[in-house]
């Protein structure tokens, strides 16, 4: 099963190809799509669908599995965040993929083993647990880590 780990961000959206047969995880692919500088947040949530339009129709997964909004004390923030998440889920829905979601907790335990690591401690296990000649970028490496946990945990329901 191919399964695209997505990490949204209104600055740098994450995102992150692995294969799973068996109990055998294979990376794929990896990268981040970054928002241009002032630009609109209409321009960067189209060049965010249209990107991921890319990133899908070349690796062609079977399911994403998506992190969750981290609660912050941001308000404005939140609601950019959401509104990525918005445009990524509709970018899935939109080409029949079911989209699974994962709070940080869960993708953190699930590749870690420990809820509350920091962001380099995720990187470090990604790339030992997917054989990477190196260490991804830290929105890639949290994507790819979505992945990893969809692929442990393959929950029933989509979103």
């Amino acid at each position: 099963m191919r399964i695209l780990g997505i990490d949204p961000g209104s600055h740098v959206t994450g995102y992150g190809v692995i294969d799973k047969s068996g109990n055998y995880l294979r990376h794929v692919a990896h990268g981040e799509i970054k928002a241009r500088r002032n630009s609109l947040l209409s321009e960067v949530l189209m060049d965010i669908f249209r990107e991921l339009g890319a990133v899908i129709a070349e690796n062609n997964p079977q399911t994403v599995s998506l992190e969750n909004i981290f609660y912050g004390k941001n308000v404005r923030s939140l609601i950019r965040q959401a509104q990525v998440r918005g445009v990524v889920i509709y970018a899935c829905a939109a080409r029949g993929l079911p989209v699974f979601e994962y709070s940080p907790l869960e993708v953190k335990k699930a590749v870690v083993g420990y809820g509350r690591a920091e962001k380099r401690q995720v990187q470090i296990m990604v790339k030992a647990i997917l054989k990477l000649d190196g260490l991804p970028p830290a929105d890639a490496a949290d994507a790819l880590a979505a992945a990893i946990c969809q692929a442990n945990f393959m929950k029933e329901q989509p979103i």
